[in-house]
């Protein structure tokens, strides 16, 4: 449900009136403050813009959409919350669109939204009160409007089809690496600040280009800059473009600081252990993060050639899992059993041989320099693309077919 400013419950955008700015609109500062029974949400920026709010449950968020903005903010702004809200994010969601997702204790109201303009050296300010509510008053009061999402593919292609996107037509096999987490989902964080959605998108474009200059394969990559793509987005592209290999690239963190080295795991209903379950839920959880409404995802298709399909892809999956293994092994330090599963959502392409690659722990700060080392990137770079080079030779030697 979209909100008008200082009118809670409306349809409309909203607008914030200020001063323009040849920079682009900026948010220089942005907190909350209040107690359990209100609490208020604050953002300062230089400028007026266009905004709408609207609330997801289970759990509870509250997603305020602006146009593109730089936040000029602490890394550490968010990261805890006061009164209602727990915690809050904010990024890039979509190309031209940016978010701010707060995490709710509970449901909530909005009691009053309103623009203080610029006056006197002071930023235009954006506030947002919120107040207790019930679960069946939050529902009303955001009411899941028929509109398209931005962070959503489109839906006219239908559900489980492929996306109306052709694929290439230069009989090559087509590779999609997929740079984990981006915008507004960050991702991991090291000791010294080092963001995950950085590290995995460098080491995907040194990848991508790799493996062009061996003129074998069309890649892609499924995102190209700091912008979020749901999980569902980055599994239909890899369909819609008939991709041969799908290669999700993540870098984890770990409570225990000591733990190290690069893993690889392909998708399973049941997780291989303990550590690969908890992966997978925190890797699942990058759109709620985000604050996308999953309660319309696809179910999965229980028809018997899908399920023969499966059978025959995971087969491939394990295979590039164990190619990609054993030239890590020589390349870089690995994790004790690199080879794991669980069931990654952005895995689940029926019909595409996929494995998700953890390259390293930001939580270890050995692991952390090295991520961000070129010539570590190189190296690791090298192994991959030799252990893809392995997976298609036999497809290669037959001429494609």
């Amino acid at each position: 449900m979209a909100v008008a400013a200082g009118v809670p419950g409306t349809r409309a955008a909203s607008q914030m009136t200020g001063a323009g700015s040849e920079g682009g609109i900026r948010v220089s500062a942005a907190r909350v403050a209040g107690d359990d029974t209100r609490t208020r949400f604050i953002a300062d920026l230089s400028e007026g813009v266009v905004y709408s709010v609207s609330g997801l449950a289970d759990p509870y968020r509250i997603i305020i959409d602006l146009p593109e903005v730089q936040f000029d903010l602490e890394r550490e702004t968010g990261a805890t919350g006061r009164g209602l809200v727990s915690a809050w994010r904010y990024g890039l969601f979509a190309p031209g669109k940016s978010r701010v997702v707060l995490d709710m204790s509970g449901p909530v109201k909005i009691d009053k939204s309103f623009v203080l303009p610029p006056v006197d050296g002071q930023p235009a300010r954006l506030v947002i009160d919120f107040v207790k509510s019930t679960r069946a008053s939050f529902e009303v009061d955001f009411a899941r409007e028929e509109r398209p999402d931005p962070g959503q593919a489109d839906e006219a292609h239908g559900k489980g089809d492929r996306m109306a996107v052709a694929p290439p037509q230069s009989g090559r096999p087509v590779i999609v690496l997929d740079p984990g987490h981006g915008g507004i989902d960050s991702g991991a964080t090291g000791h010294k600040g080092t963001l995950e959605k950085a590290v995995v998108l460098d080491f995907a474009s040194v990848l991508k280009r790799k493996l062009e200059q061996e003129g074998l394969y069309d890649v892609h990559l499924t995102r190209t800059s700091d912008t979020f793509i749901p999980l569902r987005k980055r599994v239909e592209m890899a369909r819609a473009l008939d991709a041969k290999l799908f290669i999700s690239i993540h870098a984890d963190s770990a409570p225990q600081s000591y733990v190290r080295g690069a893993t690889v795991y392909t998708l399973s209903e049941r997780a291989s252990d303990r550590v690969a379950a908890a992966l997978a839920e925190r890797e699942n959880s990058s759109d709620v993060l985000a604050g996308v409404d999953l309660t319309e995802e696809p179910g999965d298709v229980a028809d018997i050639l899908i399920d023969l399909t499966r059978r025959e892809t995971k087969n491939f999956s394990i295979f590039l899992s164990r190619a990609i293994v054993g030239e890590l092994r020589s390349a870089i330090r690995l994790i004790k059993n690199p080879q794991r599963s669980a069931g990654f959502r952005v895995l689940k392409a029926h019909d595409v041989p996929s494995v998700l690659v953890e390259l390293g722990y930001l939580s270890n700060k050995h692991d952390e320099t090295l991520l961000t080392s070129p010539e570590w990137r190189e190296r690791t770079t090298d192994a991959i693309a030799a252990a893809i080079g392995r997976f298609f030779r036999p497809q290669l030697a037959k001429g494609g077919e």
